[in-house]
C-alpha cells in the first residue's frame, strides 16, 4: 500500500509564521490535490511544551494547543487519517514524525500494510529530512514529492536533498505520483 505522510504543514511553518518557511503554504494546493490518490494519509505536527529545550536553539513555535500549531487553514485535514505529534516533551526536539509520542508511527504504519512512503511537508532540510532518512532506516521505499516540500535555505536544501537521495529517498514530481496510481 502507498501512504502519504504530511510533515508540519502548521501555522508557525507558514509565512508570517513564528519560524516561517518563505513560501511554505505553497505545497498546501500541491498536498491537497495529491491526498486522494493514498488510500492512507497521515500527518505529523510539532507540538512542543511551554518550556522544551528546543527553544534554546530556535524560536518558540508550534506550543501546544496554539494557534501556531494549528495546520494551515488551507490545508484538506479531513483527508487525514492520522495525526502524529512530535517534540511534545521538555527535553526532545522532535525533528523525525518516527519520534512522534502519541503513537508510533512506523508500527502504524506497517500494521495498516504501507510499503510506499511518500513525503510532503515542511521543511525540506530539516523534519521532511529526518522524517525520510528514518522512513528509509524503519524499512520503508520513500519518495519525496518535489512540488510538496519547502525548505528555508536554497543551500541547505540542496545538501539535504543529496544526503536523502543518497540513503536512498527517490525524489518524484507530484504528475509521475498521478501517472503511478
Amino acid at each position: 500500500m502507498k501512504a502519504l505522510l504530511v510533515v508540519d504543514v502548521q501555522n508557525d511553518f507558514c509565512p508570517g509564521g513564528a519560524l516561517a518557511v518563505p513560501e511554505g503554504d505553497k505545497v498546501v494546493p500541491v498536498i491537497n490535490k495529491i491526498m486522494g490518490d493514498f488510500e492512507l494519509v497521515v500527518a505529523s505536527k510539532d507540538w512542543h511544551p511551554e518550556n522544551s529545550v528546543h527553544f534554546e536553539g530556535w524560536p518558540e513555535h508550534c506550543k501546544k494547543e496554539t494557534k501556531g500549531a494549528e495546520f494551515n487553514p488551507d490545508l484538506n485535514t479531513e483527508e487525514l487519517d492520522r495525526v502524529f505529534l512530535k517534540g511534545t516533551k521538555d527535553k526532545d526536539d522532535g525533528y523525525s514524525a518516527f519520534e512522534a509520542t502519541n503513537l508510533d508511527l512506523a508500527d502504524y504504519l506497517q500494521k495498516s500494510g504501507v510499503d510506499d512512503l511518500y513525503i510532503s511537508g515542511l521543511a525540506t532540510e530539516y523534519c521532511v529530512k529526518e522524517t525520510a532518512l528514518d522512513a528509509v532506516k524503519k524499512g520503508f521505499d520513500v519518495y519525496l514529492i518535489e512540488e510538496a516540500v519547502s525548505g528555508i535555505n536554497e543551500d541547505d536544501v540542496s545538501t539535504a536533498l543529496t544526503e536523502m537521495k543518497e540513503a536512498g529517498v527517490n525524489v518524484v514530481s507530484a504528475t509521475e505520483i498521478n501517472l503511478s496510481f
